[in-house]
């Protein structure tokens, strides 16, 4: 198959489409549109392809070129965001062999497929998780549902399958709600939900894209072994090439709605027949490139007792403590903590980047949010020029906020959606400054243009914008106030390659033109060298290594250091790696959770020399 040609046959399946030989999923020639039908706005034009069962085919592409629209429409959701399908067919083969065109069904005969032979795992999972449910009680509404068990057996599963995603204490998560677990968490659950029916195919939007590398890779050959035992096909949309390299068997590549190139995984790698497909593939970060050295602003800083050398602290973090109370019982008594932050402590210089790497769950963006006081440290000194932040109530701390800004992991909850893109990106200098409407209007079309978005998307809202889009509309508004210090939670987690480069190149732009100091939190450890010049790993809420990033990553010292650099994907199919099946739940279940008399070991570094440390014991 070729760009010219990506489909061998004019008709995926033909008019003997009942035998057991037809591909598992055929679309054929598939379009989508959004807006009114007078003036449509085309968001995919002609799309093809075939998945066989037990197949995995990966679609890329940029943000906004038809992924997820793609997806969406397969599920027959798309007209719940506004779209409809305009051509084409959507064959699907069920377990009874009868073909069906997902395109033209009724919503009852989606109501049967969807969720039961067909599972999705979506893009956001904070958006598609339903806040007043437990996480207990939505995977069992899915199997009480299609696969007709009671309530307490439906329970029972759940708990095995969040169990099966190696999720930490699954009894107790059970009995949690989505805003109590960390995104990575959250996308576990998503997962778990996807896979209670054993799905005869399953679409993964980005299902990977929250996780940690340790977790990723158990995640991925989770779902190499449902497609051993099951059978089942998976349509895998991702911007990470490394991860396709490892799943894929064929590959779709994407660009503004339209096919660009189809092939197997291994051509496309080795040899890429379109532009486009090798612009993707130069612009994948790759371990070993180097990591950026520090370099002192030219200003001073200026602290709150006396000016101070370029490179002296402009945020000092001290012995930061922070944990949250479990409640158990219908008179909700305290009978456990969450120990999400224990005893860490890191100086950040102007213009200077530490890049911060661990499990989901681990406690990274709690620091962050502990840093900002959107959450409250019990214990530890947080310094921002010469002025520690940890005592100071909400009215106190106001006139700090425009300095310490944050970039939030799921851009679409933090983005009010009855908001215009305007309002939201000066939104900072509504609050902390006079600056008239008109100039404030001026001030989001730069920042607009500044992230690469479109000058016409200043005037529409989040929910008109793609995942990716979202996360750039964040960036910008993080930008607005030219903070001191931006904690960057995953900030391009959700950007395909290319942009996510480009993103990138921004930050550090802007590092060295107005000396800002990131906390650039991220599981992507190539994304960590690109940008960090020290590092720290954290494991259930400890740094147990950091460092400068050269050092570290060339070095390791810790186990769970090698364990995470261990665990990523080459962006080379070569390169596979070669699991024991179940090896990823041999792996140590974690947990930050204590009992009430709890008391912490003492934490002690090992000093490798210049500036390396490690955890002792």
């Amino acid at each position: 198959m070729s760009a010219a040609d990506p489909m061998s046959a004019a008709d995926p399946m033909s008019a003997a489409t009942t035998a057991s030989s037809a591909p598992l999923l055929a679309v054929d020639s598939l379009s989508v549109s959004f807006g009114p039908v007078h003036a449509p706005v085309s968001a995919t034009q002609g799309i093809s392809f075939t998945v066989e069962q037990g197949q995995t085919l990966a679609i890329v592409g940029e943000s906004g070129s038809g992924k997820s629209v793609t997806s969406l429409a397969i599920m027959r959701l798309i007209e719940r965001e506004g779209g409809r399908i305009d051509s084409g067919r959507v064959l699907f083969r069920k377990e009874d062999g009868e073909i069906l065109d997902l395109a033209a069904c009724s919503e009852a005969a989606m109501q049967r497929i969807r969720g039961n032979q067909i599972a999705m795992i979506f893009q956001e999972p904070m958006t598609s998780l339903n806040p007043v449910l437990t996480l207990g009680d939505q995977i069992a509404e899915t199997l009480m549902l299609h696969r007709r068990l009671s309530r307490t057996a439906a329970l029972a599963e759940a708990q095995r399958l969040l169990d099966r995603v190696r999720m930490s204490e699954p009894a107790r998560r059970l009995t949690q709600y989505p805003h109590e677990i960390s995104g990575g968490m959250r996308q576990r659950v998503m997962i778990a939900m996807a896979l209670a029916c054993a799905p005869k195919l399953l679409i993964a939007d980005e299902p990977t894209t929250a996780l940690d590398v340790t977790i990723q890779a158990g995640i991925l050959d989770l779902i190499r072994d449902l497609q051993t035992s099951a059978g089942t096909a998976v349509i895998f949309i991702t911007h990470d090439m490394g991860v396709v390299a490892e799943i894929a068997d064929n590959v779709v590549v994407m660009r503004q709605g339209r096919m660009v190139e189809t092939a197997p995984t291994q051509r496309l790698f080795a040899a890429p027949a379109s532009a486009y497909a090798r612009q993707l593939l130069a612009a994948v970060p790759r371990l070993g490139a180097g990591a950026p050295r520090y370099t002192a602003p030219a200003v001073p800083v200026k602290m709150e007792t006396a000016e101070q050398p370029a490179d002296a602290p402009v945020l000092d973090v001290r012995n930061l403590v922070t944990r949250f109370p479990v409640r158990a019982g219908m008179l909700r008594r305290l009978v456990a903590r969450v120990h999400a932050v224990e005893d860490v402590s890191f100086t950040l210089r102007p213009g200077e980047t530490l890049g911060l790497v661990g499990e989901s769950g681990s406690g990274k963006s709690t620091i962050g949010r502990s840093v900002l006081k959107l959450v409250e440290p019990q214990e530890g000194a947080i310094v921002f020029r010469g002025h520690d932040l940890a005592p100071l109530d909400r009215q106190a701390i106001h006139p700090y906020r425009r300095h310490l800004q944050m970039i939030f992991q799921d851009p679409f909850a933090s983005l009010n959606p009855r908001m215009s893109i305007a309002d939201l990106v000066t939104e900072p200098l509504a609050i902390h400054t006079g600056m008239k409407p008109q100039e404030r209007r001026d001030a989001a079309a730069a920042l607009l243009e500044r992230v690469r978005l479109p000058a016409d998307a200043i005037d529409r809202y989040p929910h008109q914008f793609s995942g990716g889009q979202r996360q750039r509309i964040c960036i910008a508004r993080a930008l607005a106030s030219h903070p001191a210090v931006i904690v960057a939670d995953e900030p391009v987690s959700a950007l395909d390659v290319s942009v996510q480069a480009d993103v990138l190149a921004l930050m550090k732009e802007l590092q060295h033109d107005y000396g800002i100091a990131y906390l650039f939190i991220s599981h992507d450890m190539a994304v960590i060298e690109s940008m960090s010049h020290r590092m720290a790993v954290l494991d259930q809420g400890r740094i147990v290594e950091s460092g400068p990033t050269d050092a570290v990553l060339a070095g390791p010292a810790h186990g769970y250091t090698r364990q995470l650099l261990d665990s990523v994907p080459v962006p080379d199919p070569a390169h596979r790696r070669i699991r024991a099946r179940g090896q990823e739940q041999e792996q140590e279940r974690k947990t930050p959770v204590r009992p009430l008399n709890y008391a912490p070991p003492p934490t002690r570094y090992r000093d490798l020399g210049g500036g390396h440390v490690v955890l002792e014991g």
